[in-house]
């Protein structure tokens, strides 16, 4: 009875999250600081009032990790670069990349003098947040006290569905279903590196390289690298 109170309590949550997040993008459509730090108090404090509340979640596992798990990592995580980065120089030319920096502009004041800024906050602040609240709260916890299967499927998908409404008239449709697959995809395999090392510092670390790739990608966007 208690799992399944705190199995409901995580789904909960993260859907509460994922809403509160979109409607945030899509009603209010504050500039990128003003959502981060909105950001920062939802995925934060939501799973820390379940922590408080259900005795059943601990995150003091999620921080401990080995030499050898964050060796892989930056192994792992260069290879990621590498791939995300030669993906866009190969498939870059079939698809338009165009609105991302009209939007970004547009609607989150992001520019080319302020990206770096914003590049390095995603990079780091950024994905550790989200490593946080989708693979150490609705994942690992929620594995905890549900079928592993459902933690899988259910984190994976929420973290695929919580980027629609960031990247909502960013691409054309069909770049932005690949993406969103990717992105459930990317989210299966994050659980499994947590999984396997019983950490998200192994998941972060990728996930670092990942948000690194397409910020590279971004500087390119913004005209801040010149490829000829």
């Amino acid at each position: 009875m208690e799992n399944k109170q705190v199995t409901l309590s995580i789904i909960l949550v993260v859907i509460l999250g994922c809403i509160i997040m979109a409607l945030v993008e899509i009603l209010i459509v504050p500039n990128y600081f003003t959502k981060s730090l909105i950001k920062i108090c939802i995925f934060l404090l939501l799973p820390l009032i379940v922590c408080i509340k259900q005795r059943a979640i601990s995150f003091k596992a999620l921080f401990k990790g080995s030499k050898k798990s964050i060796f892989f990592a930056l192994i792992f995580g260069i290879v990621v670069y590498g791939f995300i980065l030669g993906a866009y120089f190969i498939l870059g030319p079939f698809f338009d990349f165009s609105m991302v920096t009209t939007n970004l502009e547009n609607n989150l004041g992001v520019t080319k003098e302020n990206f770096l800024f914003v590049a390095l906050y995603i990079t780091s602040v950024n994905s550790l947040l989200e490593e946080f609240f989708f693979r150490g709260f609705s994942f690992l916890s929620l594995k905890q006290v549900s079928s592993r299967k459902a933690a899988y499927i259910f984190s994976a998908l929420a973290f695929a569905i919580y980027h629609v409404a960031i990247m909502n008239n960013w691409f054309t449709p069909p770049l932005f279903i690949l993406l969103i697959v990717s992105l459930f995809i990317a989210g299966l395999l994050f659980n499994y590196l947590n999984e396997r090392f019983n950490n998200i510092y192994v998941s972060w670390i990728v996930h670092m390289s990942a948000n690194l790739a397409i910020n590279t990608v971004g500087f390119i966007l913004f005209g801040i690298i010149k490829i000829s």
